[in-house]
């Protein structure tokens, strides 16, 4: 029974590396095909203003979103920002 219990204990283990590597690949094509329809210099603006906010406020980058989006007679470039507790810098 030994061997038994071995591959029911396997079931409720946690998750193995190629499940782990199936996550990342799926948010990485999710993340691709979101870009897909962004204009080519967002990434650099992106950057660009994070440099910008970073002259005045310490932030990690991920506590930058970026996102965007076309209609038929505009777009859109959201920015949110989670700023710390002490934002001032010295």
């Amino acid at each position: 029974m030994g061997l038994l219990d071995y591959f029911r204990s396997a079931a409720g283990a946690p998750k193995g590396s190629a499940s782990v590597a199936k996550e990342r690949l799926q948010i990485l094509v999710a993340h691709d095909r979101a870009a897909r329809g962004r204009p080519s210099y967002l990434p650099k603006l992106e950057q660009e203003i994070l440099a910008v906010i970073r002259k005045y406020v310490e932030v990690d980058t991920d506590a930058v979103s970026v996102t965007y989006e076309q209609e038929e007679s505009h777009e859109i470039l959201e920015l949110n920002i989670v700023l710390p507790e002490s934002s001032a810098r010295s």
